[in-house]
């Protein structure tokens, strides 16, 4: 049996993702109480369900906080359990009530919207250093339906490594565990014959492989993450992103990222994301 579990921030896309894991073959149960994830599987279990997906969020309330302990005991039954942590800026979802008029699951009359997306963040920490994250904030819906099904079609064999490219005049990711800064290196965009494609192109890729200092560059972070990469897996991390920006998120940190995944992908499983290129 496979479960995922779905979580986040509201207004983050959740809807959006579990419509993708029903369309994909999976039984969906949105605002599943925690205490009765066991009982859940174990029902739909004796029915012949084996691919399950479940949304669990602050609209739980106090029942929330049992999600790691349910959690916990899902895996001692050797269910293959993958989480799925959505998030957004905090202005990003204050606009987004805005726009939709609805009301926020932790909303009274005593704090303001940006004091309860603050509240829910609290809440959601613990379970959110468990999951995988992704950053929506500036993903369209048929982005953030591609990811989800990246996602879920990745083989579950231990440690998930995710490389994403990203410009930083756009503003970090907030789903990002390292970050490596390459605007130092040599710019493609002061080419113009160069400034339209992106660093999936060959013409990109043959002008940053010529430079020394993009080699030593991707030599070392290549060198950061093998070096480490067995603290990640004693950890009991099921995910690390790695975020590699540059100016614009098209032509540096697109090659790193490209790279990166090529290097490591022969190891482990791995994800590549464009954040900028998926706009």
């Amino acid at each position: 049996m496979q479960l995922i579990l779905l979580t986040g921030m509201s207004g983050s896309g959740k809807s959006v993702a579990l419509n993708v894991l029903e369309d994909s073959g999976y039984y969906c149960v949105d605002n599943m109480p925690a205490t009765l994830l066991p009982n859940l599987l174990d029902l739909l279990s004796a029915e012949g369900y084996e691919r399950i997906a479940v949304s669990v969020d602050a609209r739980g309330g106090a029942l929330f906080k049992q999600l790691l302990e349910s959690l916990h005991a899902i895996k001692q039954r050797q269910i293959d359990v993958r989480a799925l942590f959505l998030d957004a800026k905090t202005d990003t979802l204050v606009k987004r009530f805005s726009e939709t008029r609805r009301r926020h699951p932790l909303a009274d009359e005593h704090h303001t919207l940006s004091e309860c997306i603050q509240a829910e963040r609290d809440l959601l920490e613990d379970v959110s250093s468990v999951a995988h994250h992704v950053d929506t904030s500036d993903l369209s819906a048929n982005t953030l339906r591609s990811w989800v099904k990246a996602f879920i079609n990745q083989p579950n064999s231990g440690l998930t490594l995710l490389f994403e490219s990203f410009g930083f005049k756009h503003g970090l990711p907030l789903d990002a565990d390292y970050v490596f800064d390459v605007r130092c290196l040599p710019n493609p965009y002061y080419d113009p014959a160069l400034r339209p494609l992106t660093g999936k192109d060959k013409a990109v890729i043959d002008f940053l492989q010529a430079d020394s200092q993009t080699q030593d560059m991707l030599r070392d972070i290549r060198s950061f993450i093998d070096r480490w990469f067995g603290c990640f897996v004693k950890d009991n991390r099921s995910y690390v992103t790695v975020a590699i920006g540059c100016t614009g998120g098209q032509h540096r940190s697109v090659f790193f990222a490209e790279s990166l995944a090529q290097h490591f992908r022969s190891r482990m499983p791995v994800l590549v994301r464009h954040r900028e290129l998926a706009l």
